[in-house]
């Protein structure tokens, strides 16, 4: 390949850096109601519950958006996607930030999720065009650190500006930026870097532009690899806890059973999501030096299981071995992102965006099950107890709901056990039969 003929770093990085930028706030709204919880919980008169209910109609739109993203990312291309994405998110915005009753604020986190689900995939496919396929896993890891830099900000410093101005004056402000992301992506991003007349790093099967009936097709054919369906539930298995507890139930039990403040809980839960991020783009990195993917998935998900357990059930830890606990929680479970470049390899080339799709679609739908399903228990053990209109459950009701954690943390182990080995190359036929179907 002649390299005077691949685009500069520069523009790769700022193509990438767009789509970067709205999965940015994609992750800021998966995690704010975390900091939330009280206002919205005495604002709109719920409990837990409905709080669940309504931080799951995120997810509910998400995970349903994977599937059609995916097949629409190989049919339309990242940049239509993208657009459509934010200006979509940004209605969503206005209207949970103008909501009168619950209902509404759900309506309008329905919109922000399923618009939200279409920058995951996109940007996976902008990744595969734009930059070369021996730092595909890294950079995946990479876009899970950028995405959980965006929850960040939805912890300490949402909490902060919700207590300067109030929660919904930052929405608003939030659904500006999405309009401000969308026009950016619009006039700069390209699909491919043949459209700013650079050669590609995409494979050539994955320039052919295939209809809708050929992608429904390619949905079959990526469904019949078992590959596809264990990472899936890997991933879930190894997410969803970490967007249950990070993103919405483990700032108040914090704050109910360690004593601390909303900003230490916040700061406590952010740095699940730090390490999440950096233990993404370390995982990434190592499974690409070794040449291989399974062993990586099975020491993440051990660790996080071994951490989960003390976390979530030993009572009054020292607040430090709490913290040590999380970071590595949060460094192993990282090993999920290279699931992406997993189901990548186990595929036909020309089906990366529909398998990225359904891949994703499974690691959402940890988080979419187990928030409101946690909700749900914590109101079967409610025992009346109310301090300022909101609803306050002892440890027993925590125990409970965060059993559920601990058995998707122990399906992700058993689905990194009977996952086939890639060693970071394309491993499938045309059509998956016999040895194919990985």
């Amino acid at each position: 390949m002649d390299r005077k003929k691949q685009p500069p770093a520069s523009l790769a990085w700022l193509v990438w850096g767009l789509g970067a930028a709205f999965y940015f706030t994609a992750f800021f709204h998966r995690v704010a109601p975390a900091v939330m919880t009280d206002p919205l919980m005495a604002e709109f008169s719920i409990g837990a519950r409905e709080l669940g209910q309504f931080s799951a109609f995120y997810f509910y739109s998400y995970v349903f958006m994977q599937i059609p993203t995916g097949m629409l990312a190989d049919h339309w291309g990242p940049r239509k996607l993208l657009t459509a994405g934010s200006l979509v998110a940004a209605c969503g915005t206005l209207l949970f930030a103008s909501a009168s009753s619950i209902a509404v604020a759900d309506l309008g986190r329905l919109l922000i999720g399923g618009a939200s689900g279409v920058a995951f995939v996109a940007l996976l496919k902008l990744t595969a065009h734009w930059f070369p396929i021996r730092i595909y896993a890294t950079i995946s890891g990479l876009i899970l650190f950028i995405g959980v830099a965006g929850a960040v900000t939805a912890g300490m410093p949402m909490h902060f500006l919700v207590e300067g101005f109030g929660w919904r004056p930052v929405m608003f402000a939030v659904a500006v930026l999405h309009l401000l992301i969308g026009a950016g992506i619009w006039q700069i991003v390209r699909n491919d870097p043949s459209q700013r007349n650079y050669q590609s790093y995409a494979p050539p099967e994955q320039h052919q532009t295939p209809s809708l009936r050929e992608l429904a097709s390619g949905l079959v054919t990526v469904l019949r690899y078992r590959n596809t369906w264990l990472a899936s539930v890997f991933a879930g298995g190894l997410s969803g806890p970490v967007i249950a507890f990070a993103g919405l139930w483990g700032v108040p039990f914090l704050t109910t059973h360690y004593g601390l403040p909303t900003a230490a809980s916040s700061a406590l839960t952010s740095l699940i999501l730090i390490c999440y991020a950096v233990g993404g783009v370390m995982m990434g990195a190592w499974s690409d030096r070794i040449g291989r993917r399974k062993p990586v998935l099975q020491v993440g998900a051990a660790v996080a299981l071994l951490c989960w357990i003390p976390i979530l059930f030993i009572p009054a830890l020292p607040v430090w071995l709490l913290a040590l606990l999380m970071v590595a929680a949060g460094l192993s479970a990282g090993s999920m992102m290279i699931t992406f470049a997993f189901v990548k390899e186990s595929v036909p080339p020309a089906l990366a965006g529909t398998v990225s799709g359904v891949c994703n679609m499974g690691s959402m739908m940890g988080g979419m099950i187990l928030q409101p399903a946690v909700g749900w228990i914590l109101d079967l053990h409610w025992r009346g107890t109310l301090h300022g209109g909101v609803r306050i459950y002892d440890l027993a009701a925590y125990r409970s709901g965060f059993l559920l954690m601990i058995i998707f943390s122990i399906l992700s182990v058993l689905a990194s056990v009977f996952i086939a080995e890639t060693h970071c190359r394309h491993t499938a036929l045309p059509e998956p039969d016999g040895a194919g179907k990985r």
